[in-house]
């Protein structure tokens, strides 16, 4: 039943995790390595507490999981059960006190487990049951005080246990927990406070290496065959520890002994045990003058290979000090102890094979002339490393003329004489950084021909002068980085046919020599140019690496004070072999569309903080990066970018924009970038708004790409709220519904605007002129009373017909008692134009159009009829007269509806023309028929009574009939009617 339950809660996990995988790619609390296919995952300074938060979205294919630096106290049971296939995992440097036996369950592929640097005081003896494959256990630095017998009991693959600066007491207790694993070849017990290696079992015959420095043993109260198989056994530190307790022990497989800082005599440790004394590491034994003798006296019938003296206090050695010694073949180490002269190492008298000699942390001020040495030495390795060396002298090293690798580093050497390496014809490697040079000459290094690495790094040189480096064809790593210079040569690299590797970073050069660099280009792949003071005034320089060709990294970082600041169009022209370009921290004003066209073959790109405020790059600036694989643009103060920035970028995998001013980002750039699987985001101000919903969908579903500390991504325009879980449900709608609801209204619209137009236009434009009329308080006086009429008629007309109004209708009805209104001589002076026919046509009992050509052609004369036809149609009053002053076709009436209307419903006038048989009589009737109209009333009723009267009364003119009918023309073009 346990079995089936185990494994249904594993198909669970597999398959939550399968989920994660297909939806997800974005983790709360932990980063995958990039390009790592979904293995390797880094859970640092998350600050959380629960251990199963931090690591429950981790793929299930993770196979090396490291959570340091956080605040877990404590590993709850089942924490990783769903990572079956981790293989190491690393859960140092956090606060954990405690740990469930079930922590570790279902971890069978497990091989590293580290828990250092944690408050463990105890463990279960059943919490690493399952860790049938574990290999190495680090346990070290906690506050383990025992170790239960069954601890370690199924770890039968275990091989490396660190259990150093715990408070280890009972080392039987601990060995009996380690004796039944076979496979164990390394237990660190240091910084522990075991006092006597008392035991009640053996150690396993596989333990090859035993470390049990810095406790408090001063005897070792072990079986005198305890030791027998271990081969490197470090005691060292042990104060108390003498000689006696070693005596009689079996220290045959020994090959390292470290003893340093006890009581232990070396001569009586050779009387004591048979260990082999070239297995022996003295240091620490206060082995100097007669001692350091006695002590070659002892080891003169053995083969010494090698002989670490570290930390004897030794001041002078001389000519004889090791002649009692075997041949010391392979290396003697001197190191911090307090010499203060090697006397053109005459001590070495007597060591004629011996390759490599140290002598770090002395008091060496100076090293002599040895030209009159008439002994040679087999040196191939020298070091004086962490001295006091000044100086120099010339022929120093006559002596050693096979060395291959000099250290001179980390002294104070102000003076390097010219003859100082005379003689190295062999050296391959030196090592001068770290001192007080200030000038090297060009015969410095003259008999140097085999050198390949030079390290003149953090000296004080400022000047690189002509043929300083002349003789060294063979050199390939140039370091000159951390200097003053301020000027090179032009023939200052002249020689170095071999040069690979060139370091000039943080020096105070100015500018970029292209034609000294150039000498390089044959050879040359690697420049370091960081951090110097190099900036351009104009955009139209040449390039300083149009002949370097074969360069592949190039670093330009933080040039000082402030920067490059303004970038040379082209500048990187004839790069074309560019691997690596770092630019970060210059503070450029802006790159041109052109910048990186050269670098067809660029892998990485650098531009960290390397822009001045807001940063818009250009449309095609990467459009030949076709290889670019890592892009970083932190802190940049980039806003937005367009597709066609990364319009070409498709082999980039790493793409770093944290802390730039972006408030979204197009998911449709990102779609672009097919081999892109890494996107970092963090501290951009993104919007928690719909402008980011589907950059919010696209984060949490892209099954390809990684956004590293998504869940910590809050949101700048709402406090407190984070990037992955703002609300998007306001920003969707039902895209269907929307469509046809806009096209429905729309379609609508248009097809009502134009009948609107027609029907209502001027309904419209009269109520606005009524409105601005009203408005201007003129409203009261254009509905008074019938009686308070100021004219009689007012003449509406176009300017063309005026001569007809003044010569014709003014004489005829003015002379007849009528007051007529007319525009150019009763409007008032200042007034709109358009208030004046509103108070024209409400002022006048009726309003008289002479319709011609030319007033159809008038806007004003079409307002003026409209308005008038208005008060007849909507407000019921007889207030229209149309006189034609010639035939007008229905063509062009059909344009007008209201007029047609009015031609409809009321009768209107004919002007009689020249044609006419009898004009003076047919003009007398047409002035009496337009006075009758002017006399009739406006009322309704009155137009009835009006109307009964005129078809009761006798008498009627015979001839006003028949002219009525007779100029009242009728045919195919206007049906002039009768009411």
């Amino acid at each position: 039943m346990a079995d089936s339950a185990c494994r249904e809660m594993i198909i669970k996990a597999i398959i939550i995790c399968l989920l994660k995988l297909a939806f997800s790619y974005s983790f709360r609390s932990c980063v995958e390595i990039p390009d790592s296919n979904h293995k390797i995952f880094r859970c640092v300074k998350c600050h959380e507490s629960d251990i199963t938060t931090i690591v429950s979205d981790v793929f299930p294919t993770a196979t090396n999981l490291t959570v340091s630096r956080n605040n877990i106290t404590y590993i709850q049971g089942q924490s990783f059960h769903h990572l079956f296939n981790l293989t190491s995992l690393v859960l140092d440097a956090n606060y954990i006190v405690n740990i469930h036996k079930d922590a570790f369950n279902n971890l069978q592929k497990l091989q590293t487990l580290n828990l250092s640097w944690n408050y463990i005081s105890s463990l279960h003896r059943d919490v690493f049951s399952d860790l049938h494959h574990l290999t190495k256990l680090l346990l070290g630095n906690n506050n383990l005080t025992n170790i239960d017998m069954f601890l370690f009991s199924n770890l039968t693959n275990l091989r490396i246990i660190d259990l150093c600066r715990n408070h280890l007491k009972n080392f039987s207790a601990l060995v009996e927990s380690i004796s039944n694993l076979s496979r164990l070849i390394h237990l660190d017990l240091s910084f522990n406070k075991l006092t006597t290696l008392h035991h009640s079992t053996r150690l396993p015959n596989s333990l090859a290496k035993l470390i049990l420095s810095n406790n408090n043993l001063h005897k070792l109260g072990c079986d005198k065959s305890f030791l027998k198989y271990v081969e490197v056994l470090d005691l060292s530190k042990n104060t108390l520890l003498s000689s006696k307790t070693f005596q009689g022990l079996n220290l045959e497989y020994i090959k390292n002994l470290h003893l340093s800082f006890t009581k232990v005599s070396a001569g009586k440790l050779l009387n004591y045990t048979n260990i082999q004394p070239r297995h022996i590491d003295f240091s620490g034994l206060n082995l100097k003058d007669h001692a350091l003798t006695l002590l070659c006296f002892h080891l003169r019938d053995h083969q010494i290979p090698k002989m670490i003296l570290q930390s004897n206090s030794i001041r002078v050695l001389n000519k004889n000090t090791f002649c009692n010694c075997a041949n010391i073949t392979d290396e003697m180490d001197l190191s911090q102890n307090a010499m203060k002269t090697t006397g053109c190492l005459k001590f070495l008298h007597c060591q004629k094979q011996l390759e490599t000699l140290m002598i770090e942390h002395n008091h060496l001020t100076k090293l002599k002339s040895c030209k009159k040495s008439k002994k040679v030495y087999s040196l191939k390795s020298l070091s004086y490393r962490y001295n006091r060396i000044l100086q120099v002298n010339g022929y120093a090293f006559s002596n050693t003329p096979k060395l291959t690798n000099l250290e001179l580093n980390i002294n104070i050497i102000a003076y390097l004489d010219h003859k100082a390496l005379n003689g190295l014809k062999d050296l391959v490697t030196l090592r001068l950084d770290n001192n007080l040079l200030t000038d090297i000459y060009n015969d410095t290094f003259k008999d140097l021909t085999s050198l390949k690495t030079l390290n003149l790094r953090n000296n004080h040189i400022a000047v690189i002068f002509n043929y300083t480096f002349q003789y060294l064809s063979n050199l390939t790593i140039l370091d000159l980085g951390g200097n003053k210079i301020t000027q090179m040569k032009p023939h200052a690299f002249d020689g170095l046919k071999s040069l690979t590797n060139l370091y000039l970073d943080r020096n105070h050069l100015k500018e970029i020599d292209g034609m000294l660099f150039g000498r390089l280009h044959a050879t040359l792949q690697v420049l370091d140019l960081q951090a110097n003071h190099i900036m351009y005034s104009t955009e139209h320089t040449d390039s300083p690496f149009i002949n370097m060709s074969r360069l592949l990294d190039l670093k330009l970082d933080a040039q000082e004070p402030n920067g490059i600041n303004l970038l040379p169009h082209a500048f990187f022209r004839g790069l074309i072999s560019l691997n690596s370009l770092y630019l970060t921290k210059n503070h450029i004003i802006g790159f041109g569309a052109e910048t990186f066209d050269d670098l067809k073959s660029l892998e990485t790109l650098t531009l960290d903080n390397s822009c001045v405020g807001i940063a818009q790059l250009k449309p095609g600036i990467f459009k030949n990066l076709r290889k670019l694989k890592t892009l970083s643009m932190v802190n940049m103060g980039i806003t937005s970018f367009s597709k066609e920035v990364f319009g070409n970028l498709t082999g980039l995998k790493l793409l770093h924009l944290n802390r730039n001013a972006m408030m979204s980002l197009d998911i449709s750039l990102l779609d672009n970038l097919t081999n892109l699987t890494y996107v970092d985001l963090r501290s951009c101000p993104l919007s928690c708004g719909c402008q980011n919903s589907e950059l919010q969908n696209w984060t949490l579903s892209s099954k390809r790409l990684q956004f590293p500390y998504l869940f910590n991504i809050t949101c700048q325009d709402h406090p407190g709220s984070f990037f992955h879980n703002f609300d998007t449900n306001v920003c969707y709608l039902d895209i269907a519904l929307y469509l046809f609801s806009s096209t429905f209204t729309f379609t609508i619209l248009l097809s009502l605007i134009p009948l609107l137009y027609v029907r209502l236009y001027w309904k419209f434009k009269y109520g606005y002129y009524v409105f601005r009329s009203w408005f201007g308080e003129q409203w009261r006086r254009l509905k008074d009373q019938e009686e308070k009429y100021k004219y009689d008629a007012f003449i509406s007309y176009n300017s063309a017909d005026e001569d007809w109004v003044m010569e014709q209708l003014l004489p005829n009805l003015e002379g007849s008692s009528f007051r007529l209104c007319l525009h150019h001589r009763d409007f008032e002076l200042g007034r709109d134009i358009v208030d004046n026919i509103v108070a024209a046509v409400y002022g006048s009992r009726k309003t008289i159009c002479v319709v011609s050509q030319s007033f159809l052609r008038s806007e004003w004369c079409s307002l003026e009829i409209q308005l008038a036809s208005y008060r007849l149609f909507q407000e019921m009053q007889d207030v229209l007269l149309l006189v034609f002053l010639e035939p007008i076709p229905e063509r062009q009436l059909s344009t007008y509806h209201r007029m047609r209307k009015v031609m409809l419903k009321k009768t209107y006038l004919q002007w009689p023309g020249s044609n006419c048989s009898d004009p003076n009589s047919a003009k007398e009737l047409f002035w009496n028929q337009l006075k009758r109209a002017l006399r009739s009333s406006n009322t309704r009723s009155q137009e009835k009574q009006n109307d009964q009267r005129r078809h009761d009364k006798e008498g009627t003119d015979k001839e006003e009939r028949e002219y009525f009918m007779n100029h009242t023309p009728i045919n195919d073009e206007v049906h002039y009617l009768m009411p």
